[in-house]
C-alpha cells in the first residue's frame, strides 16, 4: 500500500521537497532555486508559473523519478509556499500578473491610509483582531483595482501561493485558515470564516476559496496534476499552510507557550496559543489546527540582508565561502559592532513597528570601520528586531516558554548566540531542522489518515541549545534602548528621502 509521504515547500528564493516514511525517516530530498523580482523599490513579485509551478513540477520528478520512487509509492502531499501572497486569476484559472508577495511587498500603503480612514482603524480590528500592515491582503486587492483596472476587469479568483499549487495540483480552491487570517478585512475572528462585512470594499467572497485546516484533506491529485508531476491521480493531497507554519510543525512547535523563530530570507516568529492575545502590533492569526491560536510576527529583512551585503559588498569573496569568511570576521568583531549601529528595515518593516516606509540606516560609521564591522552591525540589527518582537510579545501578556529556532540561519551558530546574548533567552536548535517540507510531509500523513498527531515527537530530534552569555546581555542593554530611539529619532528624514527620490527599476537577479 502506497505509505511514503511527499511535502513541498515554496520560499522566497528556492523550494525543497522530501520524501519521508512513516516514522519519520527521509528518503530523499530536492532542493531548486529561483529569484524574486524587484520591479521597484518596496515591491516584491514572482512569477506563479515560471517559479511556483516549475518548482514543483522540477521537484516531483526529481523525487519520483523510479529510482527506486515513483508516485505509485506516495500515500500523502502537503505543500507550503510564501505567504500571503495576491495572485489575481481569470475565469479559467490562469494567473493575470506575477503574484504580488507578502509583507515584504509594501506598495499599498496608500490603500491601507484608504481603508483606515473609510472603515476605521478600530473597526478593522475589532473584525479581524489584526491592524493593516503590509502583510495583509485586502489593500493589495484594492492596489490592483486602483493601478490595473485592465487586470481587475478579467479577475474570476484571488488566491496565494500554496492555494494556487493546490489548485495545478487537484483543482480544488481552498485556503488553510492561518493564511487566510491575513486576507484583511474580508476575514470574521470570531468564527474564522470570511466575512462579507466590507466585501463590496474589497472583493466579493465568491472570488476567494474556500477555508480549511492545515491537516485537513483539501481533495486528491487531478489527471492534470498527475500528467504535470508523475503522481498518482487520487493521491490524497491536505489543505497546507503558509511555509512558517509547516516549519513550526516540523520541529514540534505545537504546544502552547512555543514559540518558534524561523531565521529565512526573512524573520518569522509563530508563538501556539490556547487563546488569542490580540494586537495592533502583531498578528492574530488561526493556528493549523482547529481550536489552536497563533500569535505571529515577522521582520521584513534578515536573511535577505545578509543575501545582499554578501552579493553588493563582498563580491570579491568566493561566492561557496564567502557566507562563512563573513561571519567569521564578525565574531571576531565583538558585541556592538565597533560603535555601529543598524536598523535592517530595509524593505519597510512589519512588527511590531508596521511600517512599510521605514528604511535601512546606519549609525556611526568612521573611517577606522571594515566591512567586518558592517557585517557585525547587520547581524546584530537582526537581533535587535528579535528582541523588539519577542518583547512585544510579553508586554501584551502572551506566554513564552519555550523557543526554537529554525531556518537557513541556524547554520551559523555566531548569529544565533549573537541573538540569544541581545534578547537574554535560550534557543534550542532541534537535531534535524529540514524546513516546512518536513513538515508538509507530516501534515500529508495527517490529511491521509497514515499519522496522528502524537507521532510528531518521533519525528522531531532533539539537538543543542544556545544559551545567553549575560555579561555580552548586560553590554547589549543600552545599545537596545538606542536601536528603538534611532527608528524614532530618523523615521521623518527618512519619510523625507522617500518622498523626495524618484523610484528606479530594479531586478534582482540573484
Amino acid at each position: 500500500m502506497s505509505q511514503l509521504l511527499l511535502g513541498i515547500d515554496v520560499g522566497t528564493y528556492s523550494s525543497k521537497g522530501v520524501l519521508v516514511e512513516p516514522g519519520g525517516t527521509v528518503l530523499r530530498s530536492h532542493v531548486t532555486e529561483h529569484t524574486m523580482d524587484i520591479p521597484q523599490p518596496g515591491w516584491a513579485e514572482q512569477d506563479a508559473d515560471k517559479v511556483w509551478w516549475a518548482d514543483i513540477v522540477a521537484i516531483c520528478h526529481a523525487l519520483l523519478d523510479g529510482h527506486p520512487y515513483t508516485g505509485e509509492d506516495i500515500g500523502g502531499v502537503a505543500v507550503s509556499a510564501i505567504g500571503p501572497c495576491m495572485l489575481p486569476l481569470d475565469a479559467s484559472g490562469k494567473p493575470l500578473r506575477p503574484a504580488i508577495l507578502y509583507g515584504v511587498d509594501a506598495r499599498a500603503s496608500a490603500e491601507i491610509e484608504d481603508l483606515n480612514r473609510t472603515l476605521g482603524k478600530d473597526t478593522i480590528f475589532e473584525l479581524s483582531n489584526m491592524a493593516l500592515s503590509s502583510q495583509a491582503v485586502g489593500p493589495k486587492i484594492l492596489w490592483l483595482k486602483n493601478h490595473e483596472p485592465h487586470i481587475w476587469e478579467q479577475v474570476g479568483h484571488i488566491t496565494t501561493a500554496s492555494s494556487y499549487l493546490i489548485y495545478k495540483l487537484s483543482g480544488e480552491k481552498v485556503i488553510d485558515r492561518h493564511t487566510a487570517s491575513h486576507f484583511i478585512p474580508l476575514m470574521d475572528k470570531q468564527g474564522m470564516k470570511w466575512s462579507n462585512r466590507f466585501a463590496s470594499q474589497v472583493i466579493g467572497l465568491d472570488k476567494l476559496p474556500r477555508l480549511g485546516w492545515s491537516d485537513e484533506l483539501a481533495g486528491e491529485i487531478n489527471a492534470g496534476g498527475a500528467a504535470a508531476t508523475g503522481l498518482k491521480v487520487g493521491t490524497p493531497i491536505a489543505v497546507g499552510a503558509v511555509d512558517a507554519l509547516s516549519e513550526a510543525i516540523s520541529v514540534g512547535v505545537t504546544h502552547p507557550g512555543d514559540l518558534m523563530i524561523m531565521y529565512g530570507s526573512t524573520a518569522f516568529f509563530i508563538l501556539v496559543q490556547n487563546q488569542a492575545t490580540p494586537d495592533p502590533r502583531m498578528w492574530s492569526v488561526a493556528g493549523a489546527y482547529k481550536g489552536q491560536y497563533n500569535l505571529a510576527a515577522g521582520m521584513s529583512t534578515t536573511g535577505s540582508l545578509t543575501r545582499w551585503f554578501r552579493d553588493e559588498l563582498a563580491a570579491d569573496l568566493p561566492s561557496e565561502t564567502a557566507y562563512n569568511t563573513l561571519f567569521e570576521r564578525a565574531e571576531a568583531i565583538g558585541p556592538g559592532a565597533g560603535g555601529l549601529l543598524m536598523l535592517p528595515y530595509f524593505s519597510g518593516e512589519r512588527t511590531p513597528i508596521n511600517d512599510p516606509r521605514a528604511r535601512g540606516v546606519i549609525a556611526g560609521l568612521t573611517l577606522a570601520h571594515t566591512r567586518d564591522h558592517l557585517f557585525r552591525a547587520v547581524l546584530e540589527s537582526v537581533a535587535y528586531g528579535i528582541r523588539h518582537n519577542i518583547e512585544t510579545f510579553r508586554n501584551i501578556g502572551a506566554d513564552v516558554r519555550h523557543v526554537v529556532a529554525v531556518g537557513g540561519g541556524t547554520k551559523s551558530l555566531a548569529w544565533l548566540q549573537i541573538v540569544s546574548d541581545v534578547v537574554g533567552i535560550p534557543q534550542s536548535v532541534p537535531a534535524l531542522t529540514i524546513g516546512a517540507s518536513y513538515g508538509d510531509a507530516f501534515l500529508a500523513g495527517l490529511s491521509a489518515n497514515i499519522l496522528k498527531r502524537e507521532d510528531l515527537t518521533n519525528w522531531v530530534k532533539p539537538g543543542y541549545l544556545i544559551e545567553p552569555d549575560p555579561a555580552r546581555h548586560e553590554q547589549y542593554e543600552s545599545i537596545y534602548q538606542q536601536y528603538l530611539k534611532l527608528y524614532e529619532n530618523t523615521r521623518s528624514i527618512i519619510y523625507s528621502l522617500n518622498s523626495n527620490r524618484p523610484l528606479s527599476k530594479v531586478t534582482q537577479a540573484n
